[in-house]
């Protein structure tokens, strides 16, 4: 077959394949262009979801009738340059966005300069050219896409439904607007409900556009992130583990201020928050990562949605540090959504009425305070040494619960002698269904899970312990032998010395046993079977080549687990005081190991419209 030289359509037809692939992509490359002309407004309008005409309006720096006959070549470009294709300093340089538009749609292109009298408009019609011809117009440039994909109708039945394609050209709208908070964003048109983000400017000016897109609830659960790491900077804001999404839609990454979808970045923020959330869960960030253009490729697609870094490990590693850091300064901290959600579920849910009539001495039993909810249950055990409580910000009394199984008397300082106006979680007034804590702070309660709470310590401290190479253990003076399958018996002996690091000493005992000689000394009296047998799940999910010592924390998570306090465990005044005094000591006390709250807490003013009290 003879080799010949495609037509200048053909190849614009083969270009818009990678440049256009949805009404949005157009959308997205015009809008580049009206920022890169320096424009402080951007008007969008569409119809059928884009596919029957969209409409990008700026109030740029425009365009002469020369260069707008140029902008609709291929390869045309005034933002590169030549001598250095790295310096990229603009969202567009390929210059392939308007003729491979214009070879699968009708486009219409009017622009006008500010210091001439008239402006100037061109078309093009499945590829074919007009000459420019004077028209009337503010200065700016207006660019118009009508019929999309007529040239190609194939490409029509892959798009999505109108709602579909409309959603798409919203969040594409959205990321540009979050990265440009200067500019002024309208989005209206008969296929959807109009949008106007309003410019912003100074310090706040990022904050303000985040709040316009996301929402008040983001910017009141959001930590900021400022961070830079050999020429490397990571600013934005991320989300309390808390508050989280059940995909990564919320999820938005810029590189030098040009909106990306980079496999590499997600999987950073998702390592970041492997110690906070479930696998289940996604969370919310907006982050931007500014280095030198020499540094990243943009030039990996078209579409300019990825990128490659010079030095991957450099950048993930900063978004994985920043974000931990930054998180570890919120302390206790927990998603404000909480007891929001709490509630509306209050309001929502119907009364019940009692099933049988009140006992006949109910006045008398209404307020008695249970006989058991004074004292621990007796459990045949001696009496151990009490300590008290001193509250400090230096000291902690996480001893109180070192061992949890046992029946632990806890300080003998009473509740009513804390400042509890003082203190951010309160003085705990009750415990229910053996589980749940009730503290009264000055303006609210609060509500904590006993269980996730201390879950939530105990691993902190075996972290912290293995940070220091300090893992306390203690000799079992019996040792435990607990029957398991051979294959996970092979998995942990092969691991036996990593997990000797842990504090869990333990060594083949036969086929199909492992011999258990030290546990670590922060989990207590912990069931030994039940932790040996988690372990070796967690293990077996493990690939074989991944070294223990890289994902210890999450081995740590299950053995903290068997180590807390468990629920079902009636507590004290004072050791639910002590419980609460550690969860404010201690960073990311605000969520389990699982990435569930550890507690709720309700405003005074929200209970009392619940009651009509407001």
């Amino acid at each position: 077959m003879t080799i010949r030289h495609l037509s200048e359509g053909t190849i614009n037809r083969i270009a818009a394949g990678e440049v256009v692939e949805r009404p949005a992509s157009v959308v997205k490359e015009l809008v580049e262009n009206a920022i890169d002309a320096q424009a402080t407004r951007v008007d969008i309008v569409t119809a059928s979801g884009g596919k029957t005409m969209m409409r990008v309006s700026d109030n740029g720096v425009g365009m002469t009738a020369a260069d707008l006959a140029l902008a609709v070549e291929r390869h045309c470009t005034s933002k590169l340059n030549e001598n250095d294709l790295f310096d990229i300093q603009s969202l567009g340089f390929r210059g392939e966005a308007l003729p491979s538009i214009g070879s699968v749609a009708e486009l219409s292109i009017k622009s006008r300069q500010q210091d001439e009298d008239t402006g100037w408009q061109i078309t093009i019609d499945g590829g074919r050219k007009s000459a420019a011809t004077p028209a009337a117009l503010n200065v700016g440039t207006q660019v118009e896409v009508c019929n999309l994909f007529f040239t190609t109708p194939a490409r029509l039945k892959f798009l999505k439904s109108d709602r579909a394609e409309t959603a798409a050209i919203t969040d594409v709208v959205k990321r540009l607007a979050l990265a440009h908070p200067q500019v002024r964003f309208s989005l209206n048109g008969s296929d959807r409900t109009a949008l106007d983000y309003g410019s912003a400017t100074g310090d706040d000016a990022l904050l303000a556009r985040i709040t316009q897109v996301m929402g008040k609830e983001f910017r009141d659960n959001a930590v900021p992130i400022d961070a830079v790491r050999e020429g490397v900077r990571l600013t934005g804001f991320a989300a309390l583990p808390t508050y989280n999404r059940a995909n990564t839609l919320q999820q938005f990454f810029f590189v030098n201020g040009r909106p990306v979808r980079d496999r590499q970045l997600h999987g950073a923020l998702r390592g970041a928050y492997a110690d906070f959330q479930s696998k289940h869960r996604h969370p919310v960030a907006v982050l931007f990562v500014d280095l030198d253009p020499h540094l990243v490729d943009v030039n990996v697609h078209p579409a300019k949605a990825d990128v490659r870094f010079r030095d991957a490990a450099l950048v993930r590693g900063l978004i994985v540090g920043a974000i931990r850091e930054a998180m570890a300064g919120t302390g206790h901290r927990s998603a404000t959504t909480g007891g929001t959600e709490a509630l509306a579920l209050l309001a929502r849910r119907p009364l019940a009425r009692a099933a049988t009539a009140p006992p006949a001495d109910w006045r008398q039993s209404a307020f008695r305070p249970e006989p058991d909810l004074a004292a621990p249950p007796h459990t045949g055990m001696s009496e151990p040494q009490q300590t008290p409580y001193q509250p400090s910000s230096g000291s902690s009394s996480f001893a109180a619960f070192r061992n949890p199984s046992a029946d632990t008397r806890a300080m003998q300082v009473p509740a009513s002698d804390l400042a509890e106006t003082d203190l951010p979680l309160g003085v705990a007034r009750a415990q229910i269904h053996e589980n749940y804590i009730v503290a009264q702070t000055r303006d609210g309660l609060v509500i904590v899970d006993q269980h996730a709470a201390h879950e939530r310590l105990v691993y902190e401290r075996l972290k912290a312990a293995l940070a220091s190479k300090n893992v306390a253990t203690q000799m079992l003076l019996i040792p435990d032998i607990v029957d398991l399958p051979e294959e996970d018996v092979d998995r942990l002996e092969a691991r036996s010395g990593e997990l000797a690091d842990l504090g869990l000493h333990l060594e083949r005992f036969g086929p199909g046993a492992i011999c258990v000689r030290e546990t670590p000394a922060l989990l207590g009296d912990t069931d030994i079977t039940g932790l040996v047998r988690d372990i070796a799940d967690d293990l077996a999910d493990l690939d074989a080549s991944t070294r223990l010592a890289e994902r210890l924390d999450y081995v740590a998570a299950t053995m903290a687990c068997h180590g807390s306090v468990r629920s079902g465990r009636r507590l004290r005044a004072e050791e639910m005081n002590a419980l609460l005094r550690d969860m404010e000591a201690t960073p990311n006390s605000g969520q389990c190991n699982h990435g569930r709250p550890t507690y709720v807490e309700l405003k005074l003013a929200d209970i009392e419209k619940l009651f009509g009290r407001r």
